[in-house]
């Protein structure tokens, strides 16, 4: 099984309730869409939440959000693993690198991480906040270059924040009363994937909220999917 959920923010407790409610097997994995937490602090003193997730018997994918130490994360080494780039942080725990093309199970996952941290004003650059939560121009390059290699065609989309036309409806609908420019690059590049490559299903997290959408997107916070099936498996309390 594949299962999805939303921002974990360094809460350990969520992965293991979440082992046990899905009943994960080592031949399981659990995908994070953003915002993992676990690897947060510069001086690596939430190394002890890395240790406790090495213990899962399941493994575990994230994408980078905007709540990622950087420069620990980037120092993990890199890899090819089931068709894409991955940081291998523990034998268990790997990051998804950004605009990668996976094949798990059959199933193939682009991955698109970065977003932009709202309470930037509330952070300390090289302490809790870092220029690199948001994509850069290779990044870019090379998403558009892996699905031109797929022919623009995958089973799964997964990123952090979400696509350009998602966030004017939320706008529009009064979800939300306020757009940030900072993050509108990345909006319109994931539109412009949402549009461009054909897919089944959408996740991405960010937004702290559970919501099936149009156009089969999820956004996701507490509650998992079966990411091949697209159907909720375990809800929000």
């Amino acid at each position: 099984m594949i299962c999805i959920t939303g921002d974990t923010h360094g809460e350990v407790s969520r992965f293991s309730a979440i082992g046990k409610a899905c009943s994960l097997t080592p031949k399981d994995m659990l995908i994070v869409a953003g915002d993992f937490g676990c690897i947060f602090d510069p001086d690596g003193l939430d190394e002890m939440k890395l240790e406790r997730l090495a213990a899962l018997p399941f493994t575990i994918l994230f994408l980078d959000g905007n709540h990622e130490c950087f420069p620990r994360l980037y120092g993990f080494p890199m890899e090819e693993w089931h068709g894409g780039k991955v940081h291998r942080v523990r034998p268990n725990i790997l990051h998804l690198m950004r605009g990668q093309i996976f094949d798990l199970e059959g199933t193939s996952v682009f991955t698109m991480g970065g977003g932009y941290s709202i309470d930037v004003m509330y952070r300390i650059p090289g302490r809790s906040w870092w220029p690199e939560e948001m994509p850069d121009d290779d990044e870019y390059a090379e998403a558009w270059e892996n699905l031109k290699k797929h022919s623009n065609e995958v089973d799964v989309i997964i990123s952090h924040a979400a696509p350009e036309e998602t966030m004017k409806l939320f706008v529009q609908t009064g979800v939300f009363h306020d757009r940030f420019s900072q993050e509108m690059r990345l909006n319109n590049f994931l539109e412009d994937v949402r549009q461009t490559v054909k897919h089944k299903r959408y996740f991405f997290g960010h937004l702290h909220m559970d919501r099936t959408l149009f156009r089969d997107q999820t956004a996701l916070f507490y509650d998992v999917y079966d990411l091949q099936i697209g159907e909720r498996i375990m809800q929000q309390e």
